[in-house]
């Protein structure tokens, strides 16, 4: 069973729609064993930016919205293989954008199965330019179901979406399906963009590829995150003190003094533990630096919901040191 949803895109222009195409094809994200599940309806995936900007320039089409973007998930519960779930995508590219270039990136990264797919805006045919309303996208979401049933996967009840009265948002379609909180989903958005990012431009960036939408001001105390589904959630109501802003500026500071690598797996004390534990040996690699400023570590409390999750680990047998939980050394 797998949903349809439309990622919006604010940022229209020629570096966005690369930074998109790069994102959506990272190799490990789309890695599959010896396969690279990236394939292309009427491009080449290694050169789909430049094929995609030649339709733009040959058709004198190269204003105004310049790609679509699409997340079309499977549930944990389909009895479907990576290879499936891209052929899956490319079949519906086939069919709703038979005559426009496509990217079908297929991520197996995280806890369910999804395919991307980045549509040129405009025709590389007949240089017809592609709009996209609220009734295409119920379209899209038909011609999914045909093919879901016709690879033997699962679909909504048609007479579910009709007692709503309303069209459902893309959160609500997607949540309806998993049966997920809304809110996990959003946690776990933000701790797959923070293994990619090394500053705030690209964890935001990050987030927006996904769908959502993150409020980040140096004039206020918190970041705010709004979902596809509409619903907005400050960094201190998510339950861990990593995703508050101070937190994650220090997080971005202490990576890029270190020269972080993408993707790296999260340190079993968290990153906040981790940044503890090598604020340190940082300030000791700089010390001889003159002009470098480094700021003091910040203050982290001891709040009940870290108490919680220690008294967890040490029920499970998990060794830890005191200072996991008193950050308040100076330099």
């Amino acid at each position: 069973m797998a949903t349809f949803t439309a990622i919006q895109c604010k940022k229209q222009s020629a570096s966005s729609m690369r930074g998109v195409l790069d994102y959506v094809e990272k190799e490990e994200k789309t890695r599959w064993g010896d396969m690279w599940l990236v394939t292309g309806n009427n491009c080449v995936p290694q050169s789909a930016f430049i094929e995609m900007q030649m339709t733009k320039e040959r058709f004198r089409k190269t204003g105004g919205t310049q790609f679509y973007h699409f997340v079309q998930s499977f549930s944990v519960e389909d009895d479907i293989t990576p290879q499936e779930v891209n052929a899956i995508g490319l079949e519906f590219a086939q069919r709703q954008f038979p005559n426009f270039e496509v990217v079908i990136a297929t991520h197996v990264d995280t806890g369910h199965l999804h395919n991307h797919m980045v549509v040129n805006s405009v025709s590389h045919k007949d240089g017809h330019k592609l709009h996209q309303s609220p009734c295409d996208l119920l379209t899209h979401r038909k011609v999914n179901d045909e093919i879901c049933l016709a690879h033997g996967l699962r679909v909504l009840d048609e007479c579910e979406l009709r007692t709503k009265k309303r069209r459902m948002k893309p959160g609500e379609y997607q949540a309806g399906l998993r049966g997920d909180s809304w809110k996990l989903d959003l946690i776990q958005a933000i701790n797959e963009a923070l293994e990619y990012a090394t500053s705030r431009e690209s964890f935001i960036e990050n987030m927006e590829v996904e769908g959502y939408e993150v409020s980040w001001s140096d004039t206020r105390k918190h970041i705010t995150f709004t979902c596809p589904n509409g619903r907005k959630c400050r960094d201190s109501s998510l339950h861990d003190e990593t995703f508050l802003k101070e937190n994650l500026e220090m997080l971005f500071l202490y990576r890029q003094a270190t020269g972080f690598r993408p993707q790296t797996v999260e340190p079993d004390e968290g990153w906040l533990g981790e940044l503890a534990a090598g604020w340190f040996r940082v300030a000791t690699d700089l010390e001889r630096d003159e002009e470098w400023q480094l700021p003091a570590p910040p203050v982290w409390t001891d709040s009940k919901q870290r108490r919680r999750e220690a008294l967890k680990k040490l029920a499970m047998g998990q060794k830890f040191g005191g200072e996991e939980y008193h950050f308040e050394q100076t330099l």
